[in-house]
């Protein structure tokens, strides 16, 4: 897997995370959509350990700038 997640993008995903769980946590975030949210959110903190996105994979998109580095 080639890495395809930028710090910029890691410290958003973690955000989002937080901001998300807060509210689950809070039982702001109530229900079915409250689980699936909190699920999403999940995943998308999970994309930031592993360094690849396989949405952005499959859209063709990359934050990550190459600068000549083994990726």
């Amino acid at each position: 897997m080639k890495r395809n997640i930028s710090t910029d993008d890691k410290m958003l995903r973690v955000a989002i995370f937080l901001l998300i769980a807060g509210l689950y946590f809070a039982h702001v975030l109530t229900g079915t959509v409250g689980n699936y949210l909190f699920l999403t959110a999940t995943f998308i903190l999970s994309t930031t350990f592993i360094n690849f996105c396989p949405v952005y994979w499959i859209l063709g998109i990359s934050t990550r700038k190459n600068m000549g580095r083994i990726q």
